[in-house]
């Protein structure tokens, strides 16, 4: 609904996050090599101390403990970067609200909003900056003005580039004492199959669970 009346009368206001009005959404850049938890950390969690001949597999295993709490969590422990493409339908209401595919509650910023014109070779062309702002209570980018030269022959033609702020959960302790209790699981359990039991390593075991979930977004 792109409008209400409101307790100061009949105003227009940005449609709301009901239906979700984005055609799809691809990771666009994720941070693969910067260390969350230390090797030392880790070390001292697999009581390796002095052992220094694995810090390479460390390394790694400390990676994918933290790809997995972002994951799980829906957080970013390094900041994460998102496109969002959007039809000609969602370009309804006054002003414009491009919905957002996050909770973040760390917040995110706005990289840039492009659209491709109706070139007979479409251009994708970079809108101003002025004409746009984020929305954190909605999720959203609201665009106070857009050219009327959208491709409308093309299924995705505006596209939304934001990145996802990193995360102060990542700090809390509960947090990282549960990323170093994952290490220890990928670190003890490196193939599928264990003594011929099945690894269900793609499920996140009780104790590291009971530590996460009162973390993870409840989304409406």
């Amino acid at each position: 609904m792109p409008s209400e009346t409101t307790g100061l009368g009949y105003v227009a206001l940005a449609p709301t996050r009901n239906p979700f009005n984005y055609d799809w959404f691809e990771q666009t850049n994720r941070d693969v090599v910067t260390p969350w938890l230390t090797n030392d950390q880790i070390a001292q969690q697999l009581n390796l101390f002095t052992d220094e001949s694995q810090d390479a597999y460390l390394d790694s295993v400390g990676l994918a403990a933290k790809m997995m709490i972002e994951d799980y969590l829906g957080l970013a422990i390094s900041a994460v970067t998102y496109n969002v493409y959007y039809g000609v339908s969602a370009l309804s209401g006054s002003p414009i609200a491009l919905d957002l595919p996050e909770n973040s509650l760390q917040g995110v910023t706005i990289n840039n909003v492009k659209y491709y014109n109706n070139d007979a070779v479409p251009v994708l062309t970079t809108v101003s900056s002025t004409a746009y702002f984020y929305d954190p209570t909605g999720s959203k980018v609201i665009v106070t003005d857009l050219p009327s030269t959208i491709n409308s022959q093309m299924t995705s033609p505006v596209i939304v580039q934001y990145t996802v702020n990193a995360s102060n959960l990542s700090t809390y302790p509960v947090i990282k004492q549960a990323g170093l209790m994952l290490a220890t699981h990928i670190y003890n359990n490196r193939s599928e199959t264990v003594s011929g039991i099945i690894n269900p390593s793609v499920k996140i075991s009780l104790g590291i669970d009971a530590m996460l979930r009162p973390y993870k977004p409840l989304v409406m």
